[in-house]
């Protein structure tokens, strides 16, 4: 039985779902070429299906997510939080959001005025309802029956489904979706037992939303930034934060009972002058490492889980992910690959799948998730056209690990686009960007060339079995680090000869690579390990900034070009950049040299 999962929020997409394994799945951002596209899925769907070997008359059963939400037909990029709310067409939002921030301290005692917001915009979420089913049946001929997912529980469920926990403590949070922030389960044996919520006036994710605006970086879109600004400075504001967000006995409060605008003119009017956006990321980071970790505490006390499962944007926090794991009775922790809105199709189809296995007496047995290689595949022909159509000269490796690995031992930037495109936010390995790691660097002039304002270093893919001379404390995490999904502290060694992947506060966010889930990525590193002594590589997503991840054989070319990389593995062909490579990696050198650093903690 296939169930087609869909999204046409914030982040769209689409996946196939057959008895509780997930056959394909992909964002409509890869395919539209928009970071961040939202709106009705169109081309997701087709995609989804094509990749599952499925026609439309194959579907059982339709997950969308969300269940309060208008209808955007047309697909458009995501500009931002701020900025969405500026471009916002329904009027009644408007006018709850320019309310909501100037009356955010009354809307504790005056509940009525959430459940009006509701109330008025409820034909808009009726006349989605029934508007997705009519595109469902009119556009793409599937008629079956149509469900939709409440917003956390397909995070929810994407976590539980994915961890291969047959018992978890399941929390989700985010900055808020059908006017919750945060649903907190117990799960044994499939059986979820919801334990708490929280709405979303009591928002962390929105608190690390408006850090990052106050930073001068798009809200809800940009907070990967605060997370690796955090390091370079202090928590010099925590007193401030702590009076606004805090855990209190298993709750998350707004203390400072402000909202969206209203926020940001109170925490900008309360920090002191001169305040620094670094010290500011500091502040917003440990605090919510606090709240977290806190939240957490409680309900494992509660529940006696040792496990835990965890989806949310909160959860893209990989710093935040690590301290969880830190705590006390946390044997492991799990965080779902595409933890954001870009996975909640994935988790409404699995909740479906899952429920319509429980109503036909049917159990599926739980399994962690034996990889991400869900997206489009890349055909030899189509490689070698993309090639050909940019004049570049190829040649096809009799052993491609060994020459990759000669290449990065050389010091050159080598681009991999093959295979199946991966599902979720991470390149791990088939649409990715190489380099070795023992150039400190490569932070600097890489980030130029690929237009990056990155302050996190970038990640290591490393082979499993050298974790424990990499990480420290790793055990419990290493099954969720092999979708990059959490920082582990590295270990004395590993900082003195891979500078190019450790950060600051002496972390690096892997991603572990096992050779049966990627044979010929784990090969290349393994090949370059050989050569180096380090078993490891860098990492990043093959893509320039503002763009999605690559897809296409095409789309790989032109970032290739974009970005004036010296080599591209294209399927089985590697091709070597056009003359200029090596100079534009020289002046992007040369130009952040040149730039004020960021300072350093003080001590």
């Amino acid at each position: 039985m296939l169930v087609l999962g869909i999204a046409d929020g914030q982040t769209s997409g689409a996946c196939v779902v057959e008895s509780g394994k997930i056959l394909s799945a992909v964002n409509e951002e890869r395919i539209v070429r928009m970071k961040q596209a939202r709106g009705f899925p169109w081309k997701s769907i087709e995609e989804a299906l094509r990749l599952a070997g499925a026609d439309c008359s194959d579907v059982s059963a339709v997950a969308p997510s969300d269940l309060r939400m208008g209808l955007r037909e047309t697909v458009t990029a995501w500009p931002g939080w701020f900025e969405a709310r500026a471009e916002d067409q329904d009027r009644i939002s408007k006018l709850f959001f320019r309310g909501a921030s100037r009356l955010s301290s009354v809307f504790p005692y005056v509940p009525g005025l959430r459940a009006a917001y509701y109330g008025l915009r409820t034909p808009r979420f009726v006349h989605r309802r029934r508007r997705i089913g009519q595109i469902l049946a009119d556009e793409f001929q599937i008629h079956a029956p149509v469900r939709f997912c409440h917003h956390h529980f397909a995070h929810a469920a994407s976590a539980y489904h994915t961890s291969g926990f047959e018992e978890a403590l399941v929390v989700t949070m985010d900055g808020g979706g059908d006017g919750h922030c945060s649903h907190v389960y117990s799960v044994r044996a499939g059986r979820f037992k919801r334990l708490a919520t929280t709405v979303s006036y009591d928002s962390l994710g929105n608190y690390y939303a408006y850090v990052t605006a106050l930073c001068g970086y798009k809200a809800k879109r940009h907070e990967g930034k605060i997370t690796g600004l955090a390091a370079h400075g202090h928590p010099a504001y925590k007193e401030l934060f702590d009076a606004l967000i805090g855990c209190e006995d298993g709750r998350l409060v707004n203390r400072g009972r402000v909202l969206f605008n209203g926020a940001l003119d109170y925490i900008r009017s309360s920090l002191p002058p001169g305040w620094s956006h670094e010290n500011l990321a500091s502040t917003i980071q440990l605090v919510a490492e606090d709240v977290v970790t806190s939240f957490v505490s409680h309900w494992l006390e509660i529940t006696g889980h040792r496990n835990v499962a965890l989806a949310g944007g909160v959860f893209a926090n990989v710093r935040i992910n690590e301290e969880i794991l830190r705590l006390p009775g946390v044997d492991n922790i799990f965080v779902h690959p595409g933890m954001g809105d870009e996975g909640l199709f994935v988790g409404a189809a699995l909740a479906m799948s899952h429920e319509i296995a429980g109503r036909e007496g049917h159990t599926i047995e739980a399994g962690n998730l034996p990889d991400v290689f869900l997206g489009t595949d890349l055909e030899e022909a189509e490689c070698e056209n993309a090639l050909s159509a940019a004049g570049l000269k190829f040649v096809r490796p009799a052993h491609m690990a060994s020459h990759i690995a000669d290449l990065l031992q050389s010091g050159h930037v080598v681009a991999r686009a093959t295979g199946r495109m991966e599902y979720g936010p991470r390149a791990l390995g088939n649409r990715s960007i190489m380099y070795r790691p023992d150039d400190p660097s490569v932070n600097d002039w890489l980030n130029e060339l690929l237009r990056r304002t990155e302050f996190m270093p970038f990640a290591p893919a490393s082979l499993e079995e050298a974790s424990d001379k990499l990480y420290l404390e790793a055990t419990g995490g290493l099954d969720t680090a092999r979708f990059m999904t959490t920082t582990f502290h590295c270990t004395p060694w590993m900082r003195e000869i891979a500078g190019g992947v450790v950060h600051l506060d002496e972390t690096a966010r892997p991603q572990i690579v096992r050779k049966e889930e990627n044979p010929e990525f784990y090969a290349i590193i393994e090949e370059y390990e050989k050569r180096s002594g380090i078993p490891a590589i860098i990492n990043t997503s093959f893509n320039v900034h503002e763009e999605p991840i690559v897809r296409t054989a095409g789309d790989a070319v032109r970032a290739f070009l974009d970005g004036k990389l010296d080599y591209i593995q294209l399927g089985p062909f590697v091709a070597k950049g056009p003359p200029g490579a090596a100079e534009a990696r020289r002046k992007a050198t040369e130009r952040r040299s040149q730039r004020k650093p960021v300072p350093a903690s003080p001590a």
